[in-house]
């Protein structure tokens, strides 16, 4: 288990070697550019390891996967065009087990349970609908889920991944009427103020590309009046 090693206003590093850093974003962040010409976060990834290392000139970094931005948690890049390739393979593989926390409204039909749906995208209205039976165009979606916490006025559940689809998570907890605090676009009754949802990359474990060790890493939620309680 790896621990926050370097933070600050705009940055928090949870591990990194001269192949890969990984860092716990948070969110509203973006992972890579896009049209709304905010400053993405492997702009300030890039600029954190110029100025730590002192490096003139321009720093490599390679995107490996993303968060929505409206989730928090971890966010793994490559630092080197070796590790790069690897990771992407690794991720590809299914090869790096990923563990979410949600924190949603209702009761879960069970404590703990593994969904499977078919999920079709509408790219016009950047949401995935969950099928119960494969439709045109979808995809399976599988993930196992747990109740490990019930809070005051929300439970909170932790989500494997076994499938990595658009809005996965979102779309199939919606779907059992377990709805994200704060996710409008799949039901949610109110927004969060600052327009993030309780979905949190929690735990992140694969095999180093490089070096063949293993790591797990452990991401801190983000601070506000639930997830201080989970």
């Amino acid at each position: 288990m790896r621990k926050v090693i370097t933070n600050d206003n705009n940055l928090q590093v949870l591990y990194e070697d001269n192949h890969i850093i990984i860092v716990n974003k948070r969110p509203g962040d973006i992972v890579q550019g896009d049209k709304t010409g905010d400053t993405p976060l492997s702009e300030i990834v890039k600029a954190y390891i110029a100025k730590k290392y002192n490096k003139p000139g321009a720093v490599y970094l390679g995107v490996v996967h993303r968060l929505d931005r409206p989730t928090s948690g971890i966010v793994v890049f490559a630092r080197t065009s070796k590790a790069l390739p690897r990771l992407n393979a690794l991720f590809a593989n299914k090869e790096a087990q990923k563990t979410y926390w949600a924190v949603v409204k209702d009761f879960p039909p069970k404590e703990n349970d593994t969904l499977i749906h078919w999920l079709k995208r509408n790219p016009k209205q950047n949401k995935s609908y969950a099928n119960k039976n494969e439709v045109p165009d979808s995809k399976k979606a599988i993930l196992d889920y747990q109740l490990i916490k019930k809070l005051t006025n929300y439970n909170l559940l932790e989500v494997t991944l076994h499938t990595g689809r658009h809005h996965q998570i979102r779309s199939q907890l919606s779907a059992i009427g377990c709805i994200i605090k704060g996710d409008l676009k799949y039901g949610a009754d109110r927004s969060n103020k600052d327009g993030s949802i309780h979905l949190h990359a929690r735990k992140l474990t694969f095999i180093h590309p490089v070096k063949k060790e293993s790591l797990s890493i452990i991401a801190p939620p983000p601070s506000d009046s639930i997830w201080d309680i989970c």
